[in-house]
């Protein structure tokens, strides 16, 4: 049987690094997870809608309330709203510089 990794929700999550520190970017966030389907799992995505979350270094506003209760379960410090909009801000400074060159 073949199944979607983020149909596989019964599993416990294991992280790929250990989940002491802040982690310094969205990527390194889900990261910890250990796959992008244990993430997807543990915030109520869809694998797809995670892995470009991944992809972009960015996660959508509605999902943040998840992500930040789910970083709470693994004992990821340090992630808070304002984590996730410090990140957000980032990121859209370097898209505009990014234009600007």
């Amino acid at each position: 049987m073949n199944e979607h990794p983020a149909s596989i929700s019964a599993l416990p999550v294991i992280p790929a690094q250990p989940v002491t520190g802040l982690p310094t970017s969205i990527s390194g966030l889900i990261d910890r997870w250990g796959s992008i389907g244990a993430f997807a799992a543990d915030v109520g995505c869809g694998y797809e809608a995670a892995r470009q979350m991944r992809r972009r270094g960015r996660i959508a506003p509605q999902h943040w309330p998840h992500v930040v209760a789910a970083s709470r379960r693994l004992g990821i410090a340090g992630v808070s709203y304002e984590w996730l909009a410090g990140r957000a801000a980032m990121q859209r400074a370097a898209a505009m510089q990014g234009e600007a060159a």
